[in-house]
């Protein structure tokens, strides 16, 4: 018998290393794809936890643990009935009284039923203390479930609160790891197919997809579990989002690529190597770019926005990892099958968009024109950035849809002093009790007095006392926030006292405040950063000062157009400053990539043919895979207005609209327009602004 040909041997060779990762992958996939809906599971939505120790409202908390009372979370049952409460609504309130004060959850009794002062009583209210260390979305279900048995009828019975207003958050969250999920997925694939005009192609992306997404969600579970970082339901929603958005533009790259290598006639594995070897820099650079760009998230000072900066760099992380090993791996396998049915042969090699074509045409024959009118026109937007409330909103806000305790709580604010579910906490030295009391009245607060035991005598701890000022308006709102702030500008005047401000309210204001810092602190470190990276990859200061000036114009569009949408079209009765700061991450990071997919080719193309032919040639080549990548993107951030919070509607318009604008209008009009203006001085003081180019062709 013949012995084997080597060349055969080395071809069955090249088999083995594609067809180890791929089930590598599966294996992977099939550990840890389990966690995806495990997440939920360790992720916290409690505000006040994510404070810093410095704020105010934590030095209260913190020295409230002297008194040695258990913490709790007040739920508040409303009841009301137009026309005056009935005798029957009357004994229901004590029965259900009776039945709420045998759950386990109680930090003790619950607080009798108080009347509305009104001549005939339309409303009334009991409190609810539950443990903090029970789990109070359950808390407030069991709540709800006892209080609808014999219940009245035509008498609205309802649970407000804190806890309430944290269980039904929860609530709204509980679609990240289904719903969001599974509509990011079909919209990927939507797409996909449209792009591809192939069944198995999107299959394996799709795949690439969720392998990384499984890699992420397990690496993030770990740590979460151990405490090392914080996730919240927002967190969560954006790393499924990320994830699938940038593992999605990560394969359209390669897959574009490797593409055009088997139109040129190169072999599946030469097309491969080839068609990785080319896009690896501009990849690692992408996802460089956009961990180093969430990891700055790190440098704020509340914790939830610092567990969104490693969750997200490990998504992105994930993403890459997947892309330039798993998805390699599948197209090295199976060739030009994963076209199928379309051509990949070398008879299509050279062909080119007419759609580009046309956009480069325009550039090249009025390029001045062109970036000045672009440019101009993101600049009248930017202008109707000032009109973005990002002041804050209040909690009862955050829902987009109708929830029990947004509608207690308006009821409760009819007919009692809305703050009595949540007063403000003030601590201070037992000796100046009657000073601090004094100080307490300001506008605003209904009612203060310190706290005392069975005996009615005042509590004391570690020459401490604990007062509680009940405020005129709802714990949540602006007002009650105005009110927080008199309080403590006037306790704090207290010579001796050492007061301090806590409670619901005073969390609220103290997140506003470090928000606001974060935002001030945070975007110039996100844009000396994105700016290094960009000088290390062109080889060039010029080009990365202009990139990056283009996307903080882009960005800045973003936001005026954002705040004409919020303020008219969807009614949004203002954003959080956090909207302010994600968006520009975002899109700051995000919006660099196209620029970077696009300037690398620019860059390889400019060594042979010249600046101004390399940046119409990259134009080209590039225009529809990055624009397939931008709509992809903006397609999986807009999944997240399934979810009814509106932080995460307002993130996924500005990031939708902020990609859109970036890939359709800075990516393909005003960056190759400035580069062909300019000429190879753009690329200064690197040598290839003093060279020639190699070719003429």
């Amino acid at each position: 018998m013949a012995p084997e040909r080597p060349h055969r041997t080395v071809s069955r060779l090249r088999w083995i290393l594609p067809a180890l990762l791929a089930l590598a992958w599966l294996a992977l996939g099939a550990f840890a794809g389990p966690f995806a809906g495990k997440l939920s599971e360790v992720a916290v939505n409690d505000g006040s936890a994510f404070l810093p120790s410095s704020a105010e409202s934590t030095e209260v908390n913190e020295l409230r643990a002297a008194f040695d009372e258990n913490d709790v979370a007040p739920a508040v049952v409303v009841v009301e009935r137009p026309g005056g409460l009935e005798p029957a609504d009357l004994d229901y309130l004590e029965a259900a009284s009776a039945a709420l004060a045998d759950l386990p959850f109680n930090a003790g009794p619950p607080i009798p039923p108080q009347l509305a002062e009104e001549a005939a009583p339309e409303a009334a209210q009991l409190l609810v203390l539950i443990d903090a260390e029970a789990e109070q979305s359950d808390a407030v279900a069991e709540i709800r479930s006892v209080l609808e048995s014999e219940r009245p009828e035509g008498l609205t019975v309802l649970v407000t609160g804190q806890a309430a207003l944290g269980a039904d958050l929860g609530e709204a969250f509980a679609g990240v790891d289904g719903l969001l999920l599974l509509v990011a997925a079909a919209v990927v694939a939507v797409i996909l197919v449209l792009v591809y005009r192939s069944p198995l192609l999107p299959i394996l992306v799709l795949l690439s997809c969720g392998f990384a997404l499984a890699a992420a969600s397990a690496a993030v579970y770990v740590l979460a579990d151990a405490g090392a970082i914080d996730l919240n339901g927002q967190s969560q929603g954006i790393l499924f989002i990320l994830v699938f958005g940038a593992a999605t533009d990560y394969a359209l790259l390669l897959v574009a690529r490797f593409r055009e290598e088997l139109m040129a006639g190169a072999d599946r594995f030469g097309a491969i190597r080839r068609a990785l070897r080319a896009t690896i820099e501009p990849i690692a650079a992408s996802a460089g770019t956009v961990i180093l760009g969430v990891l700055c998230l790190l440098f704020s000072q509340l914790e939830s926005n610092r567990g969104l900066g490693p969750v997200a760099a490990i998504g992105i992380a994930a993403s890459f990892l997947a892309a330039t090993t798993f998805l390699p791996a599948v197209l090295a396998l199976f060739g030009r099958a994963a076209f199928w049915p379309r051509r990949t042969g070398a008879d299509r090699a050279g062909s080119r968009s007419r759609l580009w074509s046309g956009v480069a045409g325009l550039v090249a024959r009025r390029p001045r024109a062109v970036w000045l009118t672009t440019a101009a026109g993101l600049v009248v937007a930017a202008a109707f950035m000032t009109q973005l409330k990002a002041d804050g909103t209040t909690q009862t806000d955050v829902f987009l849809t109708e929830v029990d305790s947004v509608a207690g709580q308006e009821i409760q604010a009819e007919h009692f002093a809305a703050g009595s579910g949540a007063p403000a906490v003030i601590v201070a030295d037992a000796d100046s009790l009657d000073a601090v009391l004094a100080a307490a009245e300001v506008e605003g607060v209904a009612a203060a007095a310190p706290k005392t035991d069975a005996s009615g005598q005042v509590v004391e701890a570690e020459g401490l006392i604990e007062i509680e000022a009940v405020l005129e308006d709802a714990p949540d709102s602006d007002a009650a926030m105005a009110t927080v702030e008199r309080l403590r500008e006037s306790v704090h005047a207290v010579d001796g006292a050492d007061a301090k401000v806590g409670g619901p309210t005073a969390v609220q204001l103290d997140t506003l405040r470090v928000s606001e810092r974060d935002r001030a602190v945070i975007i110039p470190i996100v844009l000396a950063v994105i700016l290094g990276v960009l000088m290390l990859l062109l080889r060039s200061i010029l080009a990365p000062l202009l990139l990056t000036a283009t996307v903080v114009l882009s960005f800045g569009a973003t936001m005026g157009v954002s705040a004409l949408v919020f303020n008219h079209l969807f009614g949004f009765p203002g954003a959080d400053p956090a909207v302010v700061l994600f968006g520009f991450v975002f899109l700051v990071a995000l919006g660099i990539d196209y620029n970077i997919f696009l300037m690398t080719r620019v860059r390889e193309e400019s060594i042979r043919l010249g600046t101004k032919a390399g940046a119409l040639r990259g134009l080209v080549a590039t225009g529809g895979v990055i624009t397939s990548a931008g709509v992809v993107l903006a397609a999986t951030f807009s999944a997240l207005a399934v979810l009814p919070i509106l932080f995460l509607a307002q993130i996924a318009f500005v990031v939708a609209f902020g990609v859109l604008l970036d890939t359709i209008i800075v990516r393909s009009l005003l960056v190759p327009a400035l580069t062909v203006d300019i000429g190879r001085s753009v690329w200064w003081p690197s040598r290839l602004s003093r060279v020639r180019p190699l070719s003429r062709n």
